[in-house]
């Protein structure tokens, strides 16, 4: 019995080695269960899960790139950037809203009730930060930092400055908040002048603290170097705000412009605004009318019957046309003269600005062929100037033309032309027929100085040479006999042409009996041809002619320019001039002399215009007597340039006196000046570099 329970024992199957079985399968099964999930993660979730982990242990953010500086034609400032502080808070650290906002907003000069608004709402929804104020400069922002404000605190930015305040406002724009340019060159060249920001990345322990970073450093923007020279720019806005103010004008516009290259030398309108302070500026006093402003030019745009008559070989300058006693009908409608005029030669009625003569030489070309030469002459297309907004003008295609459009079309009606527009036509004139695109921007440089890019601008040849030269010589007789003697300069040539355009009245939509834009464009001197300047006055309160109100603008920045630009006189100044010439010389101060339109003027010494004084002596519009005003400037003997004391004065003022001297500025350091290279009432010249230390008080 025994043995047979014994037999049974030995044959069962061990309960503990089933056991140990199913321990060691589900010991396996759990480790291949491990090991393929191992894999799935290590595998093919790898990226997801590293990514993830990089996320909670790293924080990146990215850092602002220096703003690129913007040059004038000879490496003056005309923009750069300057760090300052911005404040913030952290609502959740700041005890009492009221409390910090009382003490806050003086110091920056805010409003204490805004500031605890934001506080007080950014507390309440849990926010972790809030701006407070942006950009504060250097004063403020030392008195903000001595309150040690619990929950407030500052970061540095970059805010754009213009050191010579209005000087080119519409040519150079303006920038955001956030560092973006909103206008002008700004918005223009926005990809080169931002740069590309960099990274901060910074490494954190379970505990949040940052204990590595890594930086992959901002790329600093270009350097934009512009056409503009800005002695030139300066005086001509002078120039044209003293016109507007004296000739009671809604506004004013002035552009001058090398023929021979297609540079803009000058772009002006007024009123302008001071692009530091842009914000508060309205839209409309933005607008760039140079390039924006659209009218009908009047009697400007015969030259382009003239110059289609005589390139088509239809008339010479000296052929007879009757001009009817000042009027002419056609199709049931009369166009007449403002002075009745029998025979004259095409050149007399070209002084003369006949419209009969204009209407006649228009009708001889033909409706296509006139469509062909406006469009030659770069009319009905945008100029192509590298400024956002500009208008293309209106031009209607020759099947929309009626039967009496061609009378309206060669006297500068039926068509809408920019004052840029028509400064390059006559470019073209001035050029031996050859039209080269005008353009605003010389360069783009990089960091390092670099040209990275430089303009090719387009050229067109609108007109044989010999073409242009009978035109100039045709618009010459305009100064000397014409309608516009006042735009003569002393001591050189001019040619150009008058227009004085009716504007329309936008409720009855018929040409104004009281609203005009009087014009003058022209070039000087007329053999070789250094400038071309155009000046329209828009809505002129007393005379309303182009020959009256704005040829002897024309005059003024002429005979300034001219010298400027070392170019030398071509006809002999009468002994009356001279004698004031050298009676301002000797130091006699200005003499009051009269204008062939018998307006009073001033003469400056030597004929020659400097912007490198201080501001102290530039140019005043004297706003006395009525309707005239003028502009006048300090002596040769005062224009010597000595340098400033700019200790103490803070980066921003120090850059400011040193952009009205045309000294380059090299600052080292922030807060006051501390130290300065040369030293004070140190003869200095313009285009200098000078050295100025800046430092923090404790």
């Amino acid at each position: 019995m025994p043995e047979r329970l014994n037999a049974r024992t030995k044959n069962r199957p061990d309960d503990s080695r089933r056991r140990a079985y199913a321990v060691a399968f589900t010991l396996v099964l759990w480790m291949f269960i491990i090991s393929g999930r191992l894999v799935y993660l290590q595998v093919f979730q790898h990226e997801w899960l590293g990514e993830r982990a990089r996320r909670q242990q790293t924080t990146t953010g990215g850092t602002t790139a220096p703003r690129g500086m913007i040059l004038d034609r000879n490496g003056l400032e005309l923009a750069r950037s300057l760090d300052v502080d911005s404040f913030f808070a952290e609502p959740h650290f700041v005890d009492d809203p009221r409390e910090s906002a009382r003490q806050f907003a003086p110091a920056v000069g805010a409003d204490a009730g805004v500031i605890e608004a934001k506080l007080s709402e950014a507390k309440s929804k849990g926010r972790k930060f809030v701006w407070l104020a942006r950009e504060v400069e250097h004063e403020g922002a030392e008195r903000v930092k001595a309150l040690k404000l619990k929950g407030i605190h500052s970061i540095r930015e970059p805010k754009r400055y213009y050191p010579n305040g209005r000087l080119a406002a519409h040519v150079l724009g303006h920038v955001g908040l956030d560092d973006e340019g909103l206008g002008g060159v700004e918005r223009s060249f926005e990809k080169s002048l931002g740069g590309e920001g960099g990274l901060v990345t910074l490494t954190r322990d379970a505990k949040r603290t940052a204990f590595d970073s890594i930086e992959v450093a901002a790329r600093a923007g270009a350097s934009v170097v512009l056409t503009i020279d800005r002695n030139i720019q300066h005086m001509v806005e002078q120039s044209l705000a003293a016109a507007v103010v004296r000739e009671r004008a809604k506004s004013g516009t002035a552009v001058v412009l090398d023929p021979h290259t297609g540079e803009i030398l000058a772009l002006a309108n007024a009123p302008t605004f001071d692009p530091n302070g842009a914000a508060g500026i309205p839209a409309a006093a933005r607008v760039n009318q140079a390039l924006q402003y659209v009218y009908e030019p009047g009697s400007t745009f015969k030259i382009v019957a003239y110059s289609a008559a005589l390139e088509e070989g239809l008339a010479r300058s000296d052929d007879p046309v009757d001009c009817q006693m000042g009027a002419i009908t056609l199709f049931g409608r009369t166009v007449r003269d403002t002075h009745p005029y029998g025979t004259l030669t095409v050149a007399e009625a070209l002084a003369k600005s006949s419209n009969v003569a204009a209407i006649k030489l228009g009708r001889k070309v033909g409706d296509e062929r006139m469509y062909e030469y406006i469009r030659r002459f770069g009319f009905g297309e945008r100029t192509g100037v590298e400024l956002a907004g500009e208008t293309r003008g209106l031009l209607r295609k020759v099947s929309s033309w009626e039967k009496t459009s061609i009378m309206s079309i060669a006297i500068g009606q039926e068509i809408g032309t920019t004052p840029v527009q028509v400064a390059s036509a006559f470019g073209a004139i001035a050029n031996e027929g050859l039209r080269i695109a005008p353009h605003l921007v010389k360069e783009v440089r990089d960091e390092r100085g670099l040209i990275v890019q430089r303009t090719e601008p387009q050229t067109r040849q609108v007109v044989r040479s010999e073409t242009a030269r009978e035109i100039r010589r045709m618009l010459e007789g305009v100064t000397i006999t014409g309608t516009a003697k006042a735009a003569r300069p002393i001591g050189y040539s001019a040619a150009g042409k008058t227009g004085t355009a009716q504007k329309v009245d936008p409720q009855t939509r018929t040409y104004s009996k009281s609203k005009y834009v009087a014009s003058f464009v022209g070039f000087a001197p007329v053999e070789n041809p250094s400038v071309v300047i155009i000046v329209v006055l828009d809505e002129p309160g007393g005379s309303y002619y182009g020959g009256t109100v704005a040829a002897p603008v024309f005059r003024e920045i002429a005979q300034h320019v001219l010298p400027y630009l070392d170019v030398a006189p071509d006809t002999e100044l009468d002994p009356e001039v001279l004698a004031a010439e050298e009676k301002i010389a000797q130091g006699g101060g200005t003499t009051d002399t009269r204008s062939e339109s018998g307006r009073a003027g001033k003469v400056s010494g030597g004929s020659t215009f400097e912007s490198e004084v201080a501001p102290a002596t530039l140019p005043e519009v004297v706003r006395g007597g009525g309707e005239r005003g003028e502009v006048v400037y300090a002596p040769a003997a005062e224009r010597s340039l000595l340098m400033p004391d700019v200790r103490g004065r803070s980066v921003r003022d120090a850059a400011h006196i040193c952009a009205q001297l045309g000294l380059e500025l090299q600052a080292l350091g922030e807060g006051r000046a501390v130290r300065q290279s040369p030293a004070a009432g140190a003869r200095v010249e313009s285009g200098q570099r000078v050295r100025v230390e800046f430092g923090r008080s404790d």
